[in-house]
């Protein structure tokens, strides 16, 4: 049976430890209860947030004006298999980094160098999580989904996600609630091709080399944490969203202006880092914006201050609220915007504020 509770604070439930009361709170352990939970709100007419691991969210320290739903449907199960290929159907409220140690161990490759990454399965496919050259849409298969909308079950294939970098069809808006994720992993005890080249590089490989499964996940494992990117509640550092903004993706013309600016302000011979996307767009770093633009590791505004071990990364150390967060963000922000001319998106989603 879903437990229910008023006046749940939220902080408890997000990695950043950030965020007020919600007014109505609801634990849902089954598919049955966490549709319920959403048609009861939604037949009520009650704004809904429907919550997982918590590790990519930022609340308002105003809380929530209405019914938390807390994912925590668990099981996973092979589905089927076709050679080396197997499916494996997950439900929305797994924690995701278990599930990868687990296909780790059972030689199951497609997620291991996604390991150490916070959250919970349902939220995989949203953001269309990716690390070290592996993204999650090139495992995806199908995503089951309650549609809101038409208050029914319905099932996502992987055209139907509509994958880019760190967005999907679900992301943006309310409509679907993922209640399990099929995702095609490989039988080997050998990791998919390394594609990034920090990973490559520690690991003593060449990119498009393999390694067993095992060395990537520790692998993966040592590099975030030493960037404070896997949760440790003797390390403030962890205390964050993740990356907090994502990678700028520039067209020609904006290309062209970054280019003109780093040159003024750096000089004509600094380049910045530039991976080719489609449609002839450029991705860059926004770490490297951030640090060239006067932001270290550290740095701080009241409470809130970048991690000390990665640029990407806003954390409370201790004692910051929601709004001391969005002060450090906004900071930076318009910091790389008056010195390069690039603005920064938001990665992890704020409920009840804007940046």
């Amino acid at each position: 049976m879903a437990v229910f509770a008023e006046e749940v604070n939220l902080a408890g439930y997000t990695t950043l430890r950030l965020g007020g009361p919600a007014r109505r709170f609801v634990e849902a352990t089954t598919e049955a209860e966490l549709v319920a939970a959403i048609r009861t709100a939604d037949d009520a007419g009650e704004p809904v947030l429907v919550l997982g691991g918590g590790s990519n969210l930022v609340v308002s320290d105003a809380g929530f004006p209405g019914t938390v739903v807390h994912v925590g449907t668990r099981g996973a199960e092979r589905v089927a298999a076709d050679g080396d290929r197997v499916l494996v159907r997950v439900q929305a409220g797994e924690d995701w980094d278990p599930f990868v140690a687990r296909c780790v161990a059972d030689g199951l490759a497609g997620v291991e160098c996604l390991s150490g990454i916070p959250g919970r399965v349902g939220a995989t496919p949203i953001q269309n999580v990716g690390a070290y050259g592996q993204d999650v849409s090139e495992t995806v298969v199908e995503v089951r989904a309650y549609d809101r909308h038409a208050r029914a079950h319905v099932t996502l294939d992987r055209d139907a996600c509509r994958f880019t970098y760190r967005h999907s069809a679900f992301k943006g808006h309310d409509r679907y609630v993922i209640l399990d994720v099929t995702y095609a992993l490989h039988e080997s005890e050998e990791s998919q091709p390394i594609a990034y080249a920090e990973l490559a590089k520690r690991l003593g490989v060449q990119p498009g080399d393999r390694v067993t499964l095992k060395e990537a996940r520790d692998a993966v494992l040592e590099l975030r944490r030493g960037k404070g990117m896997v949760l440790d509640a003797a390390d403030p550092d962890t205390r964050s969203a993740g990356s907090f903004f994502t990678n700028p993706i520039l067209d020609p013309g904006q290309l062209t202006d970054l280019e003109r600016r780093v040159a003024e302000r750096l000089g004509p011979d600094v380049t910045f880092p530039r991976y080719p996307e489609t449609g002839g767009r450029i991705k860059t770093s926004a770490a490297w914006l951030i640090d060239r633009a006067g932001f270290a590791k550290g740095h701080a505004l009241g409470p809130a201050r970048i991690s000390t071990k990665h640029t990407l990364a806003l954390t409370n150390p201790g004692g910051a609220g929601t709004a001391d967060l969005l002060a450090l963000a906004r900071e930076v922000r318009d910091g790389v915007r008056a010195a390069f001319g690039v603005e920064l998106v938001n990665e992890p989603v704020l409920i009840g504020v804007t940046l």
